[in-house]
């Protein structure tokens, strides 16, 4: 799986005043009509159960020189829950959900349907809202953080 080269993302949740996120590249568009998104989840994180009780997430598309975040958020510093959320620039969208505000590209999303599949829980999200930014977007492949270049 190390060969399948993945965009970068942190996906959030909220449910009050408690925040949760992981760095995930197990993210794919689905549908432009509607539009949605996929999202896996290891079942053993909070991310996952507040996406399942909340039934909305946001995902991030990290900016080529965002490998600090994307570690962060992936657990590599020891940071859990909260604590995770003190890097970065973050602002909330209409429906209250952590966005990025430094990210490629933010899509908050309302879980349209969720099924398991071996240790992750498949979500896929209708996109409620989208926020763009800038700049080429983060790639991990073979362990390693790339930045995209056109051909």
């Amino acid at each position: 799986m190390a060969r399948f080269p993945g965009a970068v993302t942190i996906v959030t949740s909220r449910a009050g005043p408690e925040r949760r996120g992981i760095t995930a590249t197990a993210v794919c568009s689905v549908s432009a009509d509607p539009p949605s998104l996929l999202v896996c989840l290891n079942r053993k994180t909070g991310t996952c159960a507040m996406v399942r009780e909340t039934g909305r997430f946001n995902v991030s598309l990290l900016a080529g020189e965002a490998q600090a975040i994307a570690l962060r958020f992936a657990g590599a510093d020891g940071a859990t829950g909260e604590g995770k959320f003190s890097e970065g620039r973050w602002h909330e969208d209409g429906h209250g959900l952590p966005v990025l505000a430094d990210a490629v590209a933010n899509f908050s999303c309302e879980v349209a349907e969720m099924t398991d599949a071996g240790s992750h829980t498949v979500f896929i999200g209708h996109i409620a809202e989208i926020d763009l930014g800038e700049g080429p977007a983060l790639v991990y492949e073979q362990s390693r953080f790339h930045r995209l270049q056109a051909l």
